[in-house]
């Protein structure tokens, strides 16, 4: 379906273009992959490039599988039911979502040396990733968005199961995704190169003017 991911925000930056009518946009990536496909969001869109950095909240014996997800100003989302199918102790969460704010926090600075973050009061946040599976770390960076004071917040992805598009498309004020296949199973099945981002790879795209 995609490329790559450069692919996938340039046909998302097209979409975008045509959507959005104001000038006033901060395009945001979510480490590591969506800041691959925001960076060319935001070149179509000519607009300026940031990130916000939720993190998964990993379940115990299986760290792939979000339980929640928490951002670096300690915004938290959990999935209730999911943990309490899983007995997952108040110990555990209060551990992971510690961990996990201080690795937010880390990763907001360490991928931006000697910038600050963009102020988005007043401004239009567009929130870009590769993908959505269950979608907790959108989630995150939707809340984070809206307790900067973001004018209007809009969630931008190439590809989402549809349950999860659909019930994460309300949190926003515009939702846009531009492929919602019948059959999902991850969002790398609908890359041809899904090859992992490093650090290296964001911290360079950071320092690379956009606009």
């Amino acid at each position: 379906m995609f490329q790559d991911r450069q692919d996938a925000g340039r046909k998302l930056g097209e979409l975008l273009k045509h959507k959005l009518k104001n000038d006033d946009h901060i395009i945001l990536g979510l480490p590591r992959g969506g800041v691959v496909v925001a960076e060319e969001v935001a070149k179509t869109l000519h607009a300026p490039l940031d990130l916000l950095c939720p993190r998964k909240l990993g379940a115990p014996l299986n760290p792939e599988l979000a339980i929640g997800a928490v951002g670096p100003s300690g915004t938290l989302f959990l999935f209730k039911d999911l943990i309490e199918r899983l007995h997952v102790s108040q110990d555990y969460l209060s551990k992971k979502q510690s961990e996990e704010t201080q690795e937010a926090k880390r990763r907001m600075i360490v991928f931006r040396p000697h910038k600050s973050p963009l102020s988005l009061k007043g401004k239009t946040a567009v929130i870009v990733d590769d993908g959505l599976a269950t979608g907790a770390t959108m989630r995150v960076a939707i809340l984070e968005a809206r307790q900067s004071h973001a004018r209007k917040v809009v969630m931008a992805i190439p590809v989402a199961p549809r349950d999860t598009f659909e019930e994460l498309k309300h949190l926003a004020d515009e939702s846009y995704c531009l492929e919602i296949p019948q059959d999902f199973w991850a969002v790398g099945q609908f890359y041809s190169d899904f090859e992992q981002v490093s650090d290296e790879e964001v911290l360079n795209i950071m320092k690379r003017p956009v606009c």
